[in-house]
């Protein structure tokens, strides 16, 4: 990674235009051609250093329902938690940390009733409890990178 890539990551941190050519404008700020825009950013992705380009929705403005959820999966076990999160489209992220507990992970779903049945699903399906932690208060939704 050189320094232009480095600046096309930290613009993109900012934001990335909602347009039919969202880098164009990018381009121009950073004086870059667009089409060098796009292959850099493309080389980032395909290396994983750039994981998915996408919108941030606030669920609860959607109407929906998001929460923080924790569980002690055995260590035997954290491959079948990761299976079955990852099967779930309303867990948007999951983490193994150390820890009691060890396995976080994040459901959004359009009602309440939706996050209970995917907590119960897990619960019966490792035999663990499943801590459901909803924020009470956001404060910081966004990161900016300055990578220089």
């Amino acid at each position: 990674m050189d320094d232009v890539d480095r600046r096309i990551l930290s613009r993109m941190s900012r934001s990335v235009e909602l347009a039919e050519r969202p880098f164009r404008n990018m381009s121009e700020e950073l004086g870059i051609p667009e089409g060098e825009v796009i292959s850099r950013v493309r080389a980032l992705k395909d290396a994983g250093v750039i994981r998915r380009i996408g919108a941030v929705l606030d669920p609860a403005r959607l109407g929906w329902v998001s929460t923080l959820c924790a569980a002690d999966i055995p260590e035997d076990r954290i491959e079948q938690f990761a299976d079955l999160t990852r099967s779930m489209a309303e867990i948007t992220h999951n983490y193994v940390r150390d820890g009691t507990p060890n396995c976080w992970f994040t459901v959004i779903a359009p009602t309440r009733l939706r996050v209970e049945e995917i907590k119960r699903t897990i619960e019966a399906s490792l035999g663990v409890r499943v801590s459901d932690l909803p924020a009470r208060r956001v404060f910081k939704i966004r990161v900016s990178f300055d990578l220089g």
